[in-house]
């Protein structure tokens, strides 16, 4: 037997899977719909390693996995694996954007020295209707200075036990937030969308959502940009700000 490690870049819509991670229960997930395309393309089922594995209606433009096939003797390249494996998929909301042959000592996720996150806000009175479901839609406007001021308090390395969920399965609340800047887009007709750019070696669960839900409290009034450094001290999730939906989270880059 002969394995050969493969890392595929990945896209998905992620509005009607329960997550990456494939469920005992038969739920959808984006793994096994992969795993499954995989199996029927070679005949032997193989099981995927993902870079982050992203919650229920979380979204990834450059979700990175990995997977060791044998595929005997017969050729195959990055590009037939691609098309390969598209073609099973069929029309569901996933691609594969690249194959390639990697060493085996490579590990999607323990490889990875940094992930970036994506969430997309779109502040208008209109409802979305070409993004509908990849953002969070807010009739109000923001305080993006105010939220800037208060994202600086997340920098840097912090015990962020305020914004980990209560299911976080993590050891240690201990993360280093190497960014988290905040881009204003003014849109064509009405209204504007607003991106957080958040980087880091690894996240806490919900921790993204959670610091973008208490930014926002910040952007509408409701907190100070101090209350920010606050609640981060408090180390108690209840002291922070709303979790915000998944819809408008997307996972955009890993680096190796």
């Amino acid at each position: 037997m002969t394995l050969q490690r493969w890392k595929l870049t990945i896209e998905y819509q992620g509005t009607h899977y329960a997550g990456w991670q494939r469920q005992e229960d038969g739920v959808k997930s984006v793994q096994e719909d992969i795993e499954t395309a995989i199996e029927n393309f070679c005949g032997t089922f193989c099981r995927i390693f993902v870079a982050g594995r992203t919650d229920a209606g979380v979204h990834a433009h450059g979700q990175v996995a990995h997977f060791d096939l044998d595929y005997g003797d017969r050729p195959l390249d990055g590009y037939t694996m691609v098309k390969a494996i598209n073609a099973h998929l069929g029309t569901r909301p996933i691609s594969i954007l690249k194959a390639e042959k990697v060493s085996e000592d490579f590990h999607a996720r323990y490889g990875a020295i940094n992930k970036l996150y994506t969430y997309r806000i779109l502040s208008r009175l209109g409802k979305p209707t070409f993004d509908q479901n990849l953002v969070w839609w807010m009739r109000r406007d923001l305080d993006i200075d105010a939220m800037r001021e208060g994202a600086a308090f997340l920098l840097g390395q912090h015990d962020f036990t305020t914004f980990r969920a209560a299911e976080c399965q993590a050891n240690s609340p201990i993360r280093t937030l190497d960014r988290l800047d905040i881009g204003h887009f003014p849109l064509e007709a009405e209204g504007h969308e607003i991106r957080f750019l958040v980087e880091a070696r690894s996240f806490l669960h919900h921790q993204v959502r959670n610091m973008v839900g208490t930014l926002v409290e910040v952007g509408v009034g409701k907190w100070s940009p101090q209350d920010v450094q606050t609640a981060l001290n408090a180390k108690d999730r209840s002291k922070g700000g709303m979790t915000a939906p998944s819809s408008g989270l997307s996972l955009t880059r890993v680096d190796y």
